[in-house]
């Protein structure tokens, strides 16, 4: 995606702990790579992790998403990595970033902002047409991570309810995107913050 030399130069002063999920072509990547710049701050992706997983353990990244169907061990090892992130940041006090489908779970009251980006089938996968993933093989992917994560942590991927945020990015441009999000953590006050919803920790 372009637009407008996306990430902004826009600065934001802010110490809070975000969460960014979605699934492919949701503009997650984009959307981290501007609040980042904004905020001055870090982030960690969970297809970083699965790339430095695949690494460890000398297989390519189609291997390594070929035997998260055989064996639990793959995604627990990256959940439980992203979970110790979490846990480091949600207790620092300092601006962070976490991006994965189940980042906002995995922090749960850890964050400060749990956002979930979204979009069309149609659109996302106009967007992936230069990854190496198929749209078949993507659609295949999506249905089977789903499955797994009900199946080890009862987790129905498609529940939105305790996000603060959650944004169809099909219908403003990545700059939009960015500037709403923006302007929510630039706005946030905890004073008179009511309260997110709760959420209990995944057993991992």
């Amino acid at each position: 995606m372009t637009d407008d030399d996306v990430p902004t130069a826009r600065s934001v002063d802010s110490n809070l702990f975000i969460t960014v999920s979605g699934p492919p072509g949701c503009g997650a990547t984009t959307l981290c790579e501007g609040l980042s710049a904004a905020l001055d701050c870090g982030y960690v992706s969970g297809g970083d992790i699965f790339r430095d997983l695949a690494e460890e353990r000398d297989m390519s990244l189609s291997q390594l998403i070929a035997k998260t169907d055989e064996t639990d061990e793959i995604d627990r090892a990256l959940d439980r990595r992203l979970r110790t992130i979490a846990e480091k940041w949600g207790a620092s006090s300092k601006p962070f970033i976490l991006e994965s489908r189940l980042a906002g779970w995995i922090a749960g009251n850890r964050a400060d902002l749990r956002i979930w980006l979204d979009a069309p089938d149609e659109v996302r996968v106009d967007r992936t047409r230069d990854r190496e993933e198929m749209e078949a093989e993507m659609r295949v992917r999506e249905v089977s991570e789903a499955g797994r994560y009900k199946s080890y942590y009862d987790i129905d991927i498609s529940d939105q309810s305790f996000y603060d945020l959650s944004v169809n990015t099909a219908r403003w441009s990545p700059k939009a995107t960015l500037e709403m999000v923006l302007t929510a953590v630039e706005e946030y006050d905890p004073e008179v913050d009511e309260g997110a919803f709760a959420t209990e920790d995944v057993d991992l």
